[in-house]
């Protein structure tokens, strides 16, 4: 196991960091109180190739390894966990697909447009009856000549609104059960493709979340994404490594809650001195610390197993339902440690309490992740 960033790593973490710093920090809180999406942000985020981290360099990305995409995204959502899991889907659940299973033309054709953020990519499984249930997929795509006519919704859609790439998944063959889904890739400007109500949510507020409905759309077929029925194994392992980045998305919440905290009780005065003094918030602290540091070199752990071409379905849920739950702990923690003030929306824990709470939640439940785990172990 890989305990130790690279060089190359660290750097890459800490011109990130910097660049959330300065660039990220001073309008999250604005862009959550507006529900704005953070276009310009992307827009700089694409010119330093965070838009395509992961993306090989043939094709205008980065070529950046798992390990240097769980610090990106840990960085930017220390600061803005809506930033961060637009970034993460837009790479991990987008644009890693097309480059496992996509055809030459097929990656020629997109992987340059979301490497350069021209297009913003998303991931369209979920529907009002099928979440963690694939197989109760509804939207069905039905090949006539040389497309695919689709019909259906989807709905929790990260980047929805925003989204001009996504990989979406659909009935082919009725009676094959989750053999008979299928994986295309579907831009927003193709006849019959619509978006539908976007949500107002508690939580990552920025990052604009939708349906999306699709009415008699024309799909190329050469936007097949694989082969027919190929559906069910490429949203299985597109999203073991999409677990990877909320869990990394947890502990940047986890860290910012720990950074409040500490900042909080160093200046914050009780009975004549700083709270930091009482032993009832060092041991929180110090029980958030620790727990954050376990879920980092979880999350290591996954993305380091990934970059070695190992099945990571148990480390990808281990590593999300840890260091989901470590958020939420920790923003808990963060908030009875500002006290009254962290519930009023002049301090960052309130917001980091809202965000958290999606990371146990979306890309598969802690109650899946613990599914997934389990099932590794006992067969």
């Amino acid at each position: 196991m890989q305990l130790e960033l690279t060089e190359q790593q660290k750097m890459i973490r800490n011109m990130v960091r910097e660049f959330a710093e300065k660039e990220i920090a001073p309008i999250a809180a604005e862009l959550d109180k507006k529900e704005e999406y953070p276009t310009k942000t992307l827009e700089k985020m694409a010119a330093l190739g965070l838009l395509g981290i992961i993306i090989p360099t043939e094709y205008g990305g980065a070529g950046l390894d798992t390990v240097a995409y769980a610090t990106v995204i840990e960085e930017i959502s220390r600061k803005c966990a809506s930033t961060g899991v637009i970034t993460s889907v837009h790479n991990s659940l987008a644009a890693w697909p097309i480059i496992k299973y996509g055809t030459d033309a097929q990656k020629k054709k997109y992987l340059p447009l979301l490497a350069k953020g021209e297009r913003i990519g998303a991931f369209a499984g979920t529907e009002p009856n099928a979440g963690s249930d694939l197989a109760a997929m509804k939207t069905t795509a039905e090949l006539k000549g040389n497309h695919y006519i689709m019909n259906g919704s989807k709905t929790f859609i990260t980047s929805g609104p925003k989204a001009g790439i996504v990989i979406v998944f659909a009935v082919t063959n009725k009676a094959a059960g989750t053999k008979g889904l299928s994986a295309f890739i579907v831009e927003n400007t193709f006849k019959g493709y619509k978006v539908g109500s976007i949500f107002e949510k508690l939580g990552i507020r920025a990052s604009q979340t939708s349906e999306l409905i699709f009415e008699n759309m024309e799909v190329p077929k050469d936007n097949l994404l694989g082969k027919e029925g190929d559906g069910f194994k490429i949203a299985l392992s597109t999203l073991d490594g999409g677990r990877i980045g909320i869990a990394c998305q947890a502990v940047g919440i986890a860290q910012a809650a720990l950074d409040e905290s500490i900042s909080y009780a160093k200046q914050r005065e009780q009975f004549g001195q700083p709270i930091a003094k009482f032993q009832a918030i060092q041991w929180m602290i110090a029980n958030m610390a620790t727990r954050i540091e376990a879920a980092r070199l979880l999350v290591y752990n996954a993305a380091y197993a990934k970059d070695k071409g190992e099945r990571i379905s148990k480390h990808a849920a281990m590593a999300k339902l840890f260091a989901s739950e470590t958020a939420m702990d920790a923003v808990i923690d963060a908030l009875q440690i500002h006290g009254g003030y962290g519930y009023t929306k002049e301090y960052t824990v309130e917001r980091l309490f809202r965000d958290a709470k999606i990371t146990e939640i979306y890309e598969g439940t802690s109650e899946v992740q613990r599914m997934v785990i389990a099932s590794s172990l006992l067969g």
